[in-house]
């Protein structure tokens, strides 16, 4: 199985996995039950999750029934523990929308949702984010986790999410970061995909954020609040629901 999501994560277009993964995932699904590890998005429990990555994989990175991984599994629990999101009412803004949300937030009584993304079926609106066809101040959230390592002008997308977010309102836009350095790794004449995979960790990303992000986020107008939620959980509860402890998200709000 690993070697097989390997393959399809390195030769098959994104929006194309989107159309299908669930559905072949969810048949194998039933194989990997147990109770070992947890899906705190569904209540579902594993004796091992799937293996995920396209150059290195990581074990037990993907739940097969949500298509959670780490970093989804942590955006959740965040929600769940540090905001009022599942009981105030908002109106979302959701860009390059996760499956392991789609219905989830739909359902939710207290959140007007808007999806988009540039190709992604599972999106209502199509658009790049460079220009975002909606009014300045439009959103009371804006969620939108790894896209930018995917755009030409990061620094311009950052300022379009400010924008349409409305003062008072906060957003997180997570993105692969190397904690071990300070800078940014980018580089605009590296085309070539084998070499931005190598660089970037995908053929698609065009850059490798350090911990030089935060002060992206604040130079695009957002205040910045960081939250080590993987640490506040414990190791035993991190183990459970598979997370990576390196990971941190940071909430970008709006005055």
């Amino acid at each position: 199985m690993k070697y097989l999501i390997k393959f399809l994560l390195r030769i098959v277009p994104r929006h194309h996995l989107h159309k299908v993964a669930h559905w072949g995932l969810r048949c194998v699904a039933w194989w990997y039950a147990g109770d070992r590890y947890e899906d705190p998005i569904t209540g579902k429990r594993y004796r091992k999750l799937l293996p995920y990555g396209r150059l290195k994989q990581r074990v037990n990175a993907l739940a097969p029934d949500s298509l959670s991984l780490e970093r989804h599994r942590l955006f959740w629990l965040f929600l769940q523990k540090e905001t009022d999101f599942f009981a105030k009412k908002y109106k979302l803004l959701h860009l390059a929308p996760e499956y392991c949300f789609l219905n989830i937030f739909k359902k939710l009584p207290n959140i007007e949702y808007v999806t988009a993304d540039l190709n992604s079926p599972w999106a209502d609106f199509h658009f790049d984010v460079h220009q975002i066809p909606f009014a300045s101040e439009s959103f009371d959230l804006v969620f939108a986790n790894h896209l930018l390592e995917h755009v030409q002008d990061d620094g311009q997308v950052l300022r379009e999410f400010y924008r349409v977010m409305k003062s008072g309102g906060w957003g997180i836009f997570m993105v692969p970061m190397d904690l071990n350095q300070e800078a940014t790794q980018e580089d605009p004449t590296v085309t070539d995909p084998q070499m931005r995979e190598q660089l970037y960790g995908q053929a698609d990303h065009l850059r490798l954020y350090g911990l030089d992000y935060l002060e992206r986020l604040r130079a695009a107008g957002f205040q910045v609040r960081e939250y080590d939620v993987v640490n506040s959980l414990g190791r035993s509860q991190a183990e459970r629901y598979c997370l990576d402890e390196g990971d941190k998200l940071y909430l970008c709000s709006k005055r």
